[in-house]
C-alpha cells in the first residue's frame, strides 16, 4: 500500500493524465504558438527565444511543474532581407498601426528551422521532450501566408520509483519494471496568417506507442495518444496604439471529452499587454507581459483553478522570457505571435 503523501503525488498524475492532456498545459502558449504548431517555425523575421516555466496547482505535492526551451528562426535571403515585413533599420512605424495592416503583403517564400525542449515532472514521473522542427512558407496570394511545417524528435519517459515507498518492498507491481525509456516522437501542422489574422491546425505525439512503462508481464501502465489542435485568433484595431487580439483553441484528445480556450488581449502599442483566458472545467487566467526592449520581453500568468482541485490547489503560475536575436529592425513587438 502506498503511503499518504506518494499516493496523492501518484493521483496527481493520474488526474493530469486523465482530465487534462499527457503533454504539458500552456496558458501562455498564445504568445509561443510555437510549442504547438511546427509550420510556425519561423515565420518572425528574426530569431526567436523563449525560456518558460509553469507551476500548476501550486499548494499540491507532486503537482506538474514544466520549464521549457524553445528557439526558431527564417531562412531564405529574400525574407531575412527584405519582405513585407522587412522595416528600415531604423525601426520603421509601429507595427500595430493601421497603414502596416493597409500596406500588408505576403512574405517572400522561406524555410524555417526551430529547436524545442521541454521537461516536465508530475508526482514520481518526469518527462522530456526534444524535437527539431522545419516549416516551409509560402505567400498563396497577395496578403495570404500558407506554412506547412513538421517536427520530429524523442521523448523520454522516467519513473523514479525511490519515490515509491511500498509495504511489501517486494510488490510484484515494481518487479523488473522498465521505469527509464526514449520513444521516437513526431508532429505537424498547417498555419494560415495573413497581417491581421492567423488560423492553424496541428498533431502532436502522432507516432502510436504501446507503452510509456511496462512491468516484465507487459501489463500497460499509460498508452500514448495523439493530440490534435485546431487554432484561431484576429486583431481588431480600437485605436492604431490599442488592439483587441481575441483567439481560442479546440483541443481533441481521446478518450477525454474535446475542451477549448478562449483567450483576449489588449495591447498598447509595442510596450505591454494585458489579457485574460478561459479553459473549460480547468480554470481561469489573468496574463500581463512587457516589451522592454527590442531584445528583451517578459510575461506573466496567473490560472485560478476551477475545476475539482480548487478546494486544494493555490492556482498556477507561468512565466516566460522572450529573447528577439538578429532583429535587424529593432522590433519590439512581434508581429505575427502579436
Amino acid at each position: 500500500m502506498f503511503k499518504k503523501p506518494l499516493l496523492l503525488s501518484v493521483l496527481i498524475s493520474c488526474v493530469s493524465f486523465a482530465f487534462a492532456q499527457q503533454r504539458p498545459q500552456y496558458t501562455q502558449y498564445i504568445f509561443n504558438n510555437f510549442l504547438l504548431n511546427p509550420a510556425v517555425t519561423g515565420i518572425e523575421n528574426y530569431t526567436d527565444v523563449k525560456l518558460g516555466y509553469r507551476s500548476q496547482w501550486t499548494g499540491l505535492e507532486g503537482a506538474p511543474v514544466t520549464a521549457y526551451f524553445s528557439i526558431n528562426a527564417p531562412l531564405g535571403t529574400n525574407f531575412t532581407e527584405g519582405d513585407a515585413t522587412a522595416f528600415p533599420a531604423s525601426g520603421g512605424e509601429n507595427p500595430y498601426s493601421r497603414s502596416y495592416l493597409r500596406d500588408y503583403r505576403a512574405a517572400e517564400p522561406h524555410h524555417g528551422i526551430g529547436f524545442t525542449l521541454v521537461t516536465d515532472k508530475a508526482g514520481p514521473i518526469d518527462q522530456t521532450n526534444v524535437a527539431a522542427t522545419y516549416a516551409y512558407h509560402l505567400g498563396i496570394t497577395e496578403k495570404l501566408n500558407l506554412a506547412v511545417g513538421v517536427s520530429a524528435g524523442f521523448n523520454h519517459l522516467y519513473l523514479n520509483t525511490s519515490l515509491i515507498t511500498l509495504e511489501n518492498q517486494d510488490d510484484p507491481a515494481l518487479r523488473n519494471i522498465n521505469n527509464n525509456q526514449w520513444k521516437p516522437d513526431a508532429g505537424f501542422g498547417v498555419w494560415a496568417y495573413g497581417g491581421n489574422y492567423y488560423v492553424g491546425v496541428s498533431a502532436q505525439q502522432i507516432i502510436p506507442q504501446n507503452q510509456y512503462i511496462t512491468t516484465g508481464n507487459n501489463s500497460n501502465l499509460s498508452k500514448t495518444v495523439p493530440h490534435y489542435f485546431l487554432t484561431a485568433g484576429y486583431k481588431l484595431y480600437l485605436s492604431d496604439d490599442v488592439t483587441l487580439l481575441p483567439s481560442a483553441l479546440l483541443k481533441f484528445i481521446k478518450p477525454t471529452p474535446t475542451t477549448f480556450d478562449i483567450n483576449m488581449k489588449m495591447s498598447f502599442r509595442d510596450k505591454f499587454w494585458i489579457g485574460g483566458s478561459f479553459r473549460k472545467d480547468d480554470s481561469f487566467g489573468v496574463l500581463a507581459g512587457f516589451n522592454l526592449s527590442s531584445l528583451v520581453n517578459v510575461s506573466y500568468s496567473y490560472d485560478i483553478t476551477t475545476s475539482a482541485l480548487r478546494t486544494v490547489s493555490n492556482g498556477s503560475h507561468e512565466l516566460v522570457l522572450g529573447i528577439l536575436l538578429n532583429n535587424r529592425y529593432k522590433l519590439s513587438s512581434p508581429q505575427h505571435g502579436w
